[in-house]
Formats: structure tokens, C-alpha cells, sequence
């Protein structure tokens, strides 16, 4: 529903596991026309998640990427209108500094285990707050979900 209302079209999923949010995620945003990228660390997850999206028949939706995420991002072009943190979450604030400028105007920032995870994922809150023009809040979902929402940047 987060994904619709912000109207997401490129999304970048770190940490891709077996498939199972990407597939919901590429579901949300495939019929609008939008796509996801998603980068893994572990090849058998990561052989897993495309052999599973595959099934589904989202596959073409979504651009699997093996590797470690703190080096790929560095490549990667944006823009991201969204970007969705569920693997190492020590590794997120210097991955979220790489990809500010690699942020849609406006963008959706989302991360899991905001609850579940406290001491690992409290480098990455604390920098999502002293962000200029964003709102941030950590809703009782499951293990917890962050959402930050990055206002559209005046020139």
C-alpha cells in the first residue's frame, strides 16, 4: 500500500534472501510500470530468490544482483524513488549516505527489523533523522518497520 500511495516506479531492495519481499514488492509495482533491483550477498539465496520470482512470473521485473551491497551501490545509476534496507543493518547508514544522492525528489525510505534489532539498526535511525526535509516514523509491523519519507529537494 506504501509503495502505491508514493507512487514507486524504481525501488532498490538491499538484502534479497529467498525472494519473499521482492516478490511482494514487484507485485505492488510491476502493474504501474515499475521495477526493483535488488542485491543479495549469498549466492544460494540469492539463486533462490531468482528461481522463486521466476515462478511467479516477476522475473523480468526484477534485476537480481550477487554481491555485497556497500560495493554495488557505488555503481548503481538511480534515480531510486524508494530504497528498502532488510540485510545488514550496521552496513546501512554508510549505504544510505552512498545513495542520498541517488534519491528521487521525493523519495520512500523504508527499513525492516526496526524493533526486532535495536543496538544493530540504531546507527541507521539516528541517520535517517538528521536528514534535512525528511519525516520519519517506526511502525509496530511485524518486526518493526521504518519509514522515512524524503520531501521533494528545492533547488
Amino acid at each position: 500500500m506504501l509503495l502505491k500511495i508514493a507512487g514507486v516506479r524504481n525501488l532498490l531492495e538491499i538484502g534479497t534472501s529467498n525472494g519473499y519481499s521482492t516478490i511482494w514488492i514487484a507485485s505492488a509495482i510491476s502493474p504501474y510500470g515499475g521495477r526493483m533491483t535488488s542485491i543479495e550477498k549469498n549466492p544460494e539465496k540469492h539463486y533462490l530468490a531468482q528461481e522463486n520470482l521466476s515462478r511467479t512470473g516477476l522475473l523480468p521485473f526484477v534485476q537480481l544482483l550477487l554481491g555485497d551491497a556497500t560495493e554495488i551501490v557505488t555503481s548503481l545509476p538511480g534515480p531510486f524513488d524508494c530504497v528498502f534496507f532488510d540485510a545488514d543493518r550496521i552496513s546501512a547508514p554508510e549505504q544510505l549516505d552512498m545513495l542520498l544522492p541517488k534519491l528521487a525528489s521525493p523519495a520512500l525510505l523504508l527499513a525492516d527489523n526496526a524493533l526486532s534489532h535495536p543496538d544493530e539498526i540504531a546507527g541507521y535511525l539516528a541517520r535517517i533523522e538528521q536528514l534535512d526535509q525528511t519525516s520519519h516514523v517506526v511502525l509496530k509491523i511485524g518486526k518493526g518497520l521504518s519509514v522515512a519519507w524524503r520531501e521533494k529537494q528545492i533547488p
